[in-house]
């Protein structure tokens, strides 16, 4: 089969499609045909370096996390699933290689009809690490840092639906595009604390984006209501840096947020933007939008 994967450290262009032997599903396990599947962010900083001293890698590296398909192998001891059956869910964290023709899926859950293969195959990793974090934050007003991007848009969502006030940060044309989803937005950078002052009183952040530490705990008052998914520097400020990667200090992955999703999905309240789509032929095109940082929403491939 068809996969995506780079074989050393480097820019966009180590990454490829290569034929590699089809995986099978194992007890608990489901594979499916995917139709689509997300392109992981973070692992354009694993693709050039920037992790090695966090992320073991071993070459060559499978990518993706997330995708969406036909079940067409169901592993011993898995019940009320079905051959055939549109779903959509995550690899094992240390395995990965969803951006592929077939995908072995250790979580999932029923596609939501009002989702394109599209939509769902970028789902499930942006909901799992939104509700992780917003799982550890308190409710009040949030302010979600970086709010424009795949983990950021499903974080607005979640927030308004479990009741709390949102405020996002976002290039200024992204604005009413964060209106849409629930958010009230602001711009980032110098002057962001007078900014957000002027809105509303911050009871927590979910910072998606890195770089504003200092100016996200003083909107707090406190580096306990600060969670990162995107700052390195997180222990020295006392913030708490949340991911799900399989390695020691990984926060529990937050899967019964699939089962959330799929209810919101369901009464309306939870989309999945999409910022581009690529065939797998083109990774190396969408690690380049990725690290432009100009995507608004999630990257997917689809098959």
């Amino acid at each position: 089969m068809k996969a995506v994967q780079f074989s050393q450290y480097g820019p966009p262009s180590v990454v490829h499609v290569a034929d590699v032997a089809e995986p099978h599903a194992g007890p608990g396990e489901i594979r499916i045909s995917v139709r689509a599947s997300g392109f992981s962010a973070g692992e354009t900083s694993i693709r050039s370096g920037a992790r090695k001293g966090l992320v073991p890698v071993e070459f060559p590296y499978r990518t993706g996390y997330d995708a969406a398909g036909v079940v067409d192998e169901v592993g011993d001891g898995v019940d009320g699933v079905e051959l055939g059956a549109p779903v959509f869910g995550m690899t094992a964290a240390d395995r990965r290689g969803a951006n592929a023709e077939y995908a072995v899926l250790v979580h999932w859950a029923a596609k939501p009809a009002s989702w394109s293969w599209a939509e769902a195959g970028g789902a499930a990793g942006a909901v799992e690490t939104a509700t992780r974090v917003l799982d550890q934050l308190p409710g009040g007003t949030i302010l979600v840092h970086g709010a424009a991007g795949s983990v950021g848009t499903v974080a607005i969502q979640l927030a308004v639906a479990r009741g709390a006030t949102v405020i996002g940060t976002a290039s200024p044309h992204n604005h009413d595009f964060l209106r849409s989803l629930g958010a009230e937005p602001t711009t980032y950078g110098p002057g962001l604390v007078d900014r957000v002052r002027a809105l509303a009183s911050v009871d927590a952040v979910f910072d998606c984006a890195g770089g504003a530490l200092p100016d996200l705990i003083e909107l707090t008052g406190d580096p306990a209501r600060v969670v990162t998914i995107a700052d390195p520097t997180a222990a020295q400020h006392g913030v708490h840096f949340s991911h799900g990667a399989a390695i020691p200090g990984a926060d529990p992955l937050a899967v019964h947020g699939l089962g959330d999703a799929v209810k919101l999905a369901g009464e309306g309240r939870l989309r999945i933007p999409v910022a581009a789509t690529f065939p797998l032929s083109e990774a190396a095109a969408a690690h380049e939008l990725s690290e432009s940082r100009h995507a608004r929403g999630k990257i997917v491939y689809v098959n």
